[in-house]
């Protein structure tokens, strides 16, 4: 275990920041279930917006990668636009 105060510091922040991503990630996940559960087409269109921007925020701070995002993003514009 560390015995350096800053070491003791850098767990602590790990530890926190590990819990704020998280809850986003989690957040995310369950915003993108709610949409693929949604089967109007009025109800998709007002959530895929929000989902689609949720997910941008998510990759531009690192949470979850970039390529992930587009991935979901593009996976569920698909679903949006067939029903």
């Amino acid at each position: 275990m560390a015995n350096h105060q800053s070491a003791k510091k850098r767990i602590r922040q790990i530890q926190k920041r590990r819990l704020h991503n998280r809850y986003y990630a989690k957040t995310a996940r369950n915003a993108v279930k709610a949409l693929r559960e949604t089967s109007e087409k009025e109800a998709a269109m007002e959530l895929l917006p929000k989902v689609t921007s949720m997910l941008d925020k998510l990759a531009k701070n690192n949470i979850i990668h970039k390529n992930k995002a587009a991935n979901l993003k593009s996976k569920l514009t698909k679903k949006v636009n067939t029903l």
